[in-house]
């Protein structure tokens, strides 16, 4: 037994030395002191020896358990030591470095100019409202007085989800579904999303960005249009900036216009206006020989392309950070 005894003392020493981590020494201790241990098994078969080697064997097992468990403890100490010097090594930070500044997320150049546009006619009087993308014939076309064989209802143009429903074309839907819930007067202008099925090139997306406004009351004119719209592309385009309306057509407003603006030294086409049609007003529940309205709408993309020198449209789609983060 004193031969078993040393032989094990000797291996157990030698590769408590060779382990070199913790998960490895906790190994060794199930290998020699758990409940299937080399170390146990022995203490486990001092029954079976003779009366006179019991004693003696019971000993040198005893002294053998003791000195195990604690070269065990201390091997492990050591590792422990070790690993977390070398974590803290590992996670050292050097202070003198200067700091990594984080980066800072901003709003899209898209959203920044629509956000300007809304504090700009705030600051005329006008209330901002939403309205919904998903919409019926019955706002996006009937009330704003668009028959049924108008090109615009077509579905080459237009995104239909059904016989009834499409993508809103135009903001000017959320005019008429306003009206029949105010009281004139009414100053009202919405800024989203628009869809139409244009074909993707430098300066057409199917999905574009548009701020509509119209205003009802007692004596509104196509003077008081003008006005609100000058002062508009004044202050986002600024002070020395001019405005040209050209005669045009739109089945909802009688007269209508397009509307261009100077800007570095081009004439640059943003929408249309006009006083709307009386038939939309009767269709929304206003007295037309009693009020009268204007309403506008303009793109946004394009002028942020103008103002920013963008050359291109798809650029606000794709995502790429080297580009949003210029503004």
């Amino acid at each position: 037994m004193q031969e078993r005894v040393n032989a094990l003392r000797q291996r157990a020493a030698q590769e408590l030395e060779s382990a070199s981590t913790t998960e490895e020494v906790e190994a060794l201790r199930r290998r020699y002191l758990g409940r299937k241990g080399e170390l146990t098994q022995l203490l486990r078969s001092l029954p079976q020896l003779p009366q006179q080697e019991r004693v003696a064997a019971g000993a040198a097992l005893n002294e053998l358990k003791e000195w195990l468990e604690q070269r065990l403890q201390e091997r492990a100490e050591q590792l422990r030591a070790r690993e977390q010097d070398s974590r803290l090594r590992a996670e050292a930070v050097d202070v003198t470095l200067p700091g990594r500044r984080p980066l800072v997320g901003r709003e899209h150049v898209l959203g920044r100019m629509m956000e300007e546009i809304r504090d700009i006619f705030r600051s005329m009087g006008f209330e901002v409202v939403e309205g919904p993308e998903l919409e019926t014939e019955e706002f996006n076309f009937r009330r704003l007085n668009i028959p049924d064989d108008h090109p615009a209802r077509d579905a080459q143009d237009s995104f239909y989800l059904d016989d009834e429903h499409l993508l809103r074309t135009q903001c000017t839907a959320v005019d008429v579904r306003v009206m029949p819930r105010r009281t004139p007067p009414i100053r009202v202008v919405t800024v989203g999303r628009c869809y139409r099925r244009d074909v993707v090139d430098s300066t057409h997306m199917p999905v574009f960005h548009q701020v509509d406004g119209f205003m009802v009351g007692e004596g509104i004119r196509f003077s008081d249009l003008k006005g609100v719209l000058a002062e508009f592309a004044r202050q986002l385009w600024g002070p020395e900036t001019r405005v040209r309306f050209q005669p045009s057509y739109f089945p909802f407003t009688e007269p209508s216009a397009e509307i261009a603006v100077s800007f570095r030294g081009r004439w640059l086409e943003i929408g249309g206006c006009g006083m709307f049609h009386p038939r939309v007003l009767e269709m929304a529940g206003i007295d037309p020989e009693r009020y009268t309205a204007f309403a506008f709408g303009c793109g946004v993309d394009r002028p942020a392309m103008v103002r920013y020198g963008i050359d291109d449209i798809r650029l606000f789609w794709e995502n790429d950070v080297r580009f949003l983060g210029q503004f």
